[in-house]
């Protein structure tokens, strides 16, 4: 897939040939920009239809999305500051914190992820057999969905990171965007324009994390 990357004001051309190279340059970018080439209608676009085609338990879909651009981004990272200025007491840690929500607020955009509780519940209800099942296949669907959305910024030339506020924020959040009160928040997806290298990664031993049975 070769896809357009703006980056310090030039257009350079980044190819995936397969989706494990996709999958390995996705990673945790944390400074990001405003060089995005892409209007706010085609990023909502592009990030419903990757919502609209990940996968769910008995087909739920349960995962609820909000995107937040522009001053409502911001506003939204003017929340999280406020909230955690009144959980975090030391000024000193406190400087740390707002360092980081300030790069949050400073990229483009975010996708805020919530699960439908009337639908999981409805679920419970209908399918008891599997009724203890179903939350937890709730947030397989946002664990999905977010993979997703990381990867379809990357796709298109974008960084990410995924941002877990809730539950701190969560009136907050209903009351400025008029969210449902069956809609409960799980992640925040920041977006926006790489503006520096990730950080390096480092992978837990293969013979740690897998097994292998045949005959």
């Amino acid at each position: 897939m070769l896809v357009t990357l703006f980056e310090k004001g030039v257009f350079i051309m980044e190819e995936f040939n397969s989706l494990l190279e996709l999958q390995t340059a996705r990673r945790s970018f944390y400074a990001l920009g405003h060089d995005v080439p892409y209007t706010y209608a085609e990023l909502e676009q592009m990030f419903k239809d990757t919502i609209r085609e990940t996968p769910s338990a008995f087909n739920s879909q349960t995962v609820r999305a909000v995107f937040a651009f522009g001053d409502q981004h911001e506003a939204l990272w003017d929340m999280v500051i406020e909230r955690m200025r009144q959980v975090v007491s030391d000024p000193e840690a406190f400087e740390g914190t707002l360092a980081k929500l300030n790069g949050f607020k400073n990229a483009y955009g975010t996708v805020l992820l919530f699960t439908d509780t009337d639908v999981v519940k409805q679920l419970e209800t209908d399918v008891p057999t599997y009724a203890a099942n179903f939350y937890d296949w709730s947030e397989q669907a946002i664990g999905i969905v977010s993979y997703s959305l990381w990867l379809t910024a990357r796709e298109h030339g974008l960084g990410g990171n995924l941002q877990h506020y809730n539950p701190l924020i969560d009136e907050d959040v209903r009351v400025a965007f008029n969210v449902p009160e069956n809609w409960r928040l799980r992640a925040q997806f920041v977006f926006g324009s790489i503006e520096a290298p990730a950080q390096d990664k480092d992978y837990v031993a293969d013979e740690v994390r897998f097994i292998s049975v045949n005959d």
